[in-house]
Parts: structure tokens; C-alpha cells; sequence
């Protein structure tokens, strides 16, 4: 939960163009009410028009409030998951095709080229196909199981080769 809300912090300052760095607070009892704070500004930071520019912490890459909205969907989806993994079931959220395949493409079109990662795979679910490079790595299934495996979450996704490269951050 702290590092969610320090990415949600963090994020806001991006978005409205005044990069921060959060301090979350001392005592376990407070942090809580510090994530909720950070959600409560993150909804109103986002709420703008997604087309305005943003802070990139990518250099070469420009970035929109539209583009926070997204990266921190798909931040908080993850964790979302994290979470879960302490039930005693494991996680019950599965997310729909379109929201997974918006977060694999997300991370193989968006998120790798910013942190200088090589995407040499090829990805495939049952509604779209992703080649990047040279193959040397596939992951294939129902979108969410593949949005999982790329993330390096529990799944259900035919991997073949070295997902390595794509380590998710």
C-alpha cells in the first residue's frame, strides 16, 4: 500500500507538471489515510484534460495527463492483484480482454521503449498479436493471463523463451 501510494503521489506531481517525491509517513496507523489522500489527488490531478501536456521522467518522450491516466490504471490493476495474492483464494479479479489488452499493449508499446527496455517477443491473445523485433521470447493466451505473465504475476500464459529483457519494473 505504500508503494502505491507513493506511485499515486508521485504521478500527481507529474501530471500537473511539479514533480515530487512523496514521503510517506512514519507510522504504519498513518498510512492508510496517506494512501487515500494520494488517491483522492491523483483522481483530481488526472481529471484534466488528458490531451495537456505532463512531466516526462522519460527523456526524449512527451507525455500527457491522458498517459499518467493510463500508466497508473494499469499500476494500480497490478497491485490490485498483489493484494489479493494475501487471500487465502489468491486473486479473484480477473480483468476483461479490453482492459488487459490496453495494459499489454501499454507495457510493450508505452512503458518498455521509456525505460530503454528491448522488446524482442512476440504476444498473442485471442483478439490481437504483438511482434516486437526479433522474437526471442512468445507468451500467448486469454488477455488476462498474458497481461499477468508480463508483469511477472502469477498466470496461466504459454511462455516459450526469455522474458527477462522485459522485466517489469
Amino acid at each position: 500500500m505504500t508503494h502505491l501510494a507513493f506511485v499515486h503521489g508521485f504521478a500527481v506531481g507529474l501530471a500537473v507538471n511539479r514533480p515530487v517525491k512523496p514521503a510517506p509517513p512514519e507510522d504504519w496507523e498513518d498510512v492508510l489515510g496517506w494512501w487515500d489522500g494520494q488517491r483522492l489527488a491523483l483522481r483530481e490531478a488526472l481529471g484534466r484534460d488528458p490531451e495537456a501536456p505532463a512531466f516526462s521522467p522519460y527523456p526524449g518522450f512527451s507525455v500527457t495527463v491522458g498517459d499518467w491516466t493510463r500508466r497508473m490504471a494499469h499500476e494500480t490493476a497490478i497491485h490490485r492483484l498483489d493484494a489479493e495474492s494475501a487471500l487465502e483464494d489468491g486473486p479473484r479479479t480477473r480483468f476483461s480482454p479490453a482492459f488487459a489488452n490496453d495494459g499489454i499493449d501499454e507495457f510493450l508499446t508505452y512503458l518498455c521503449p521509456r525505460l530503454g527496455r528491448k522488446a524482442d517477443v512476440r504476444v498473442t491473445t485471442p483478439e490481437r498479436t504483438w511482434s516486437l523485433g526479433e522474437p526471442g521470447a512468445e507468451v500467448s493466451g486469454a488477455a488476462d493471463d498474458v497481461y499477468r505473465a508480463l508483469w511477472g504475476r502469477p498466470h496461466r500464459a504459454s511462455v516459450t523463451g526469455d522474458l527477462a529483457p522485459l522485466a517489469a519494473p
